[in-house]
């Protein structure tokens, strides 16, 4: 049996239902769709995506990335992207894997192994297809073997996890992520404006605060900004403001203008534009839309 089809297996067996589960792994879920979705708004943080059937796509900014079991996706920050299944049925759902990347134990990696980065690939945006690799499959095989054994997990889930943090510094895909991993590249420091971004999206947006944040001249911030996460650094906050209301009114049945206040919007007709820009609907005919979905379908 091909890993391929191990992992099919391992999957199917995990997955009880539909939707996205976590596992007795940390940092491990196992996801299964029976059907197509509609394109979702989510946040994606940084993680391995394999697809062991069907294939997805994802937009960040203009850019579209489509893949299945021939490819895997590394993202390497927070982004704010639209995901899609496109091929899924009851019959051959679609099914994935998600390992979220443990970023202090690649850097420690990177360094016990003496990795260098070469040039700095900045230009390079936060997501990143690779062709699947035998290491990779034949690691991410075992660690899900070991939800058949949960008395091993404590003792050899991380020495696997950390295995294909190995596989992923030296294979095909590597100079991407050693830029995840060394702490003075240029990803590394959009990585941290990012992060105060993600954390203060609320209030109102200092560029130049972030652009220390990242110890870049407010000159080279823009740029860099957006050849990472395909937006500027407005358009990213929007997006996290945005998401974050329809979560509020999804979740706690917040009306809009209270959604909206509560991310940071003074103007209830200004955050129902930007909604309607980027959802496609405004708050009310959205979120009956929503509701009307299958909950597996609203979980990415």
């Amino acid at each position: 049996m091909s890993h391929l089809e191990r992992m099919r297996t391992l999957v199917t067996r995990n997955t009880h239902s539909d939707g996205i589960f976590s596992t007795d792994i940390p940092a491990l879920a196992l996801v299964r769709y029976p059907q197509a979705s509609e394109p979702l708004h989510m946040l994606y943080e940084p993680a391995l995506c394999l697809v062991v059937q069907g294939a997805k796509q994802v937009v960040l900014g203009s850019d579209l990335y489509r893949y299945d079991p021939e490819t895997y996706l590394i993202v390497s920050v927070d982004l704010p992207v639209v995901s899609q299944v496109t091929n899924a049925s009851r019959e051959r759902p679609f099914l994935a894997i998600r390992l979220d990347l443990d970023l202090a134990a690649l850097r420690d990696l990177a360094v016990q192994l003496r990795l260098r980065p070469g040039r700095d690939q900045a230009h390079q945006p936060g997501l990143q297809l690779h062709q699947a690799s035998l290491e990779v499959g034949d690691a991410v095989c075992r660690l899900l073997e070991l939800l058949d054994h949960p008395e091993s997990i404590p003792i050899l889930a991380p020495m696997v996890k950390r295995e294909i943090l190995y596989r992923l510094l030296v294979g095909s895909g590597s100079a991407r992520i050693l830029q995840i991993a060394v702490a003075e590249s240029r990803l590394s420091r959009i990585n941290k404006a990012i992060a105060m971004l993600k954390n203060n999206f609320r209030h109102p947006l200092r560029v130049e605060v972030l652009a220390d944040q990242a110890g870049i001249n407010l000159s080279s911030f823009h740029l860099h900004f957006k050849q990472v996460t395909g937006m500027s650094p407005l358009q990213y906050q929007k997006a996290l403001r945005l998401q974050e209301a329809r979560r509020l009114m999804l979740g706690l049945s917040l009306d809009a203008a209270t959604a909206g206040f509560n991310v940071g919007y003074e103007s209830p007709s200004q955050f129902s534009r930007e909604y309607e820009r980027l959802f496609g609907a405004p708050p009310v005919r959205d979120l009956a839309r929503l509701r009307g979905m299958p909950s597996h379908l609203l979980e990415g």
